[in-house]
Formats: structure tokens, sequence, C-alpha cells
């Protein structure tokens, strides 16, 4: 898949996910990838700036596998944004598909 196309899409997959549920980094990633094809290299950035940007809170919880975990959780905002993006994507695919698939007859 086109990485301009995958990176547009990648922070309404994450906002997705971590509004059915708190994740860890790793956790988020594999949800995600099956689905479209991502590296932990591509979250972890988008996670953080997620964060700044105050759309995501993050705590700790124990692990019975290691070290405690990282778990990111939406915020409010973070839900808000959620919404505005979905909307946002729904137009575009609608008027992507009326172009690719169906022929616009104002193209």
């Amino acid at each position: 898949m086109n990485t301009q196309l995958k990176k547009g899409a990648l922070e309404l997959c994450v906002l997705a996910v971590l509004h059915r549920q708190d994740c860890y980094g790793y956790e988020l990633v594999s949800k995600i990838s099956h689905q479209v094809d991502i590296t932990e290299g591509t979250i972890y950035p988008l996670l953080r700036r997620l964060k700044n940007d105050g759309l995501l809170t993050t705590y700790l919880k124990e692990s019975s596998e290691g070290p405690p975990r990282k778990y990111y959780q939406i915020t409010e905002e973070g839900i808000r944004m959620k919404a505005a993006l979905v909307e946002e994507w729904d137009a575009f695919v609608t008027g992507v598909n009326l172009i690719v698939k169906e022929g616009d007859p104002h193209v």
C-alpha cells in the first residue's frame, strides 16, 4: 500500500482501536496490522504526537510477562477528534469511489 495513503489513515485507526479499549504499543501494532501492514517504528512516533496533542494519555500496568507496560488511553478530546476524522474519511472515501469505481459524471 502507498505509504502516504497509509500514513493519513493510521491516526484514525489508532484512535478507533483505542476508543474500543486501552492498549500497549505492541498490542496496538498487532491489532492494526491484522488489516494494514505497519511496523512498531511507524506507531510510536504517532502515539507520542497524539499524546502531546492531548488526544491520548498513558498509564503503567503490571505485566505477568515482564516489566510494567505503558498503556495508551483515548481522551475526550481524542474521541471528538476520532468522530471528526470518521466524517472526513467517509466523505473522502465516497468521493474517491465515485471517481474510481462509479465514474462521477462531473469528472
